[in-house]
């Protein structure tokens, strides 16, 4: 397992064998970390604590013998990045076991993902992915009121909601099989954005984990369909802005993207696809927002949310419960939270 877990630290980081040998000032070779990675030899100790302090995580998190996998991966991305992906899915592996170790440790009863009634929904056309969201609302009694706060509801509900800093991935969908136990559920999510689009990237990766696309079916554009569904019904849309418009103001998408915590954009897309404005309206809205450059990075639409808004904040109150109940230590939850320990007794207003 040690070996397993050096590799996945490795590729958080985005280290080449070279470069982790370069961080421990050529104590091994390149070829020497990589025999300890495939099992193949173990390092002595001084050589284990150098490549811990490198890596940033504890001997004991490179020693555990609990091993985790990512499976039924879904990125939601820019653009094609083959070598963040494997960095994203090595963050998420190592954060993931973080937060089953410190649910562990304070002896929480199981916290499985409560499954909508029905899942995997089938999917043939893309008003199936309509359905879908439709369904988990009324298995999660959220009736048609606005979600406020999505992470905190995704995590009430028994999904791991991890927040990483990512390039040009906005975030996955993954399970990791466990031992006696139903597989963890994971949606990844990009730190550095805001968090209309957070919004809509963990309701995209809900909508990988509770639908069966049909294989002649886009699973991009049903995910992207249920998202919208689930963020903006389509009954509660019709009634706020009526079922056909031959235009609408940036003051009224403004004024529905502070209810409901979606992007202007978002909003747009979605009285397209209910028909409630035409092609050409849409088009001629888009071009506005081209202007304003509401298009491109960093998408400065008005009325933002902060950034930190959408922030999924479970594992951090269970480490700091943990600690409280001096159940760690504060260098323990500093590993796990991944902070300077004197940055956490700060924090805790500790001398």
């Amino acid at each position: 397992m040690l070996g397993s877990r050096l590799r996945i630290a490795r590729a958080a980081m985005r280290l080449s064998l070279r470069e982790l040998s370069e961080r421990i000032a050529g104590l091994v070779s390149p070829q020497a970390i990589g025999k300890y990675e495939r099992g193949e030899d173990v390092p002595s100790r001084p050589v284990l604590k150098a490549l811990s302090a490198a890596l940033g995580v504890s001997i004991a998190h490179l020693e555990s013998e609990e091993q985790l996998t990512l499976e039924s991966v879904d990125f939601r991305k820019g653009m094609n990045s083959a070598k963040e992906e494997a960095s994203v899915q090595a963050k998420a592996i190592t954060l993931l076991q973080h937060y089953l170790e410190i649910e562990a440790i304070l002896g929480l009863e199981s916290t499985d993902w409560e499954k909508p009634r029905g899942v995997p929904f089938p999917v043939n056309d893309l008003r199936d992915a309509e359905d879908a969201a439709r369904s988990v609302r009324e298995a999660w009694s959220l009736g048609n009121d606005p979600i406020p706060r999505l992470a905190e509801l995704l995590e009430e509900r028994g999904i791991k909601v991890l927040s990483v800093d990512l390039d040009d991935i906005d975030g996955l969908a993954a399970h990791a099989p466990r031992r006696d136990r139903d597989p963890a559920r994971v949606i990844v999510v990009k730190r550095n954005t805001w968090s209309e689009r957070k919004r809509f990237t963990m309701a995209h990766e809900l909508g990988h984990m509770v639908l069966a696309v049909a294989q002649d079916l886009n699973s991009e554009k049903a995910a992207h369909r249920f998202a919208g569904a689930l963020l903006l019904p389509a009954d509660m849309l019709r009634a706020e802005v009526g079922s056909k418009r031959s235009t609408i103001s940036l003051a009224e998408l403004a004024a529905l993207k502070r209810r409901y915590g979606v992007s202007i954009q978002a909003l747009t897309y979605r009285c397209r696809e209910l028909g409630i404005i035409s092609e050409a309206t849409f088009a001629g809205l888009f071009k506005v927002f081209a202007e304003r450059g509401w298009r491109t990075p960093p998408f400065k639409e008005p009325e933002c949310m902060p950034e930190d808004y959408e922030q999924p904040r479970r594992f951090e109150r269970l480490c700091l419960r943990a600690y409280s109940e001096k159940l760690i230590d504060s260098a323990h939850a500093s590993e796990l939270l991944g902070t300077q320990e004197a940055d956490l007794k700060l924090r805790l207003s500790f001398e």
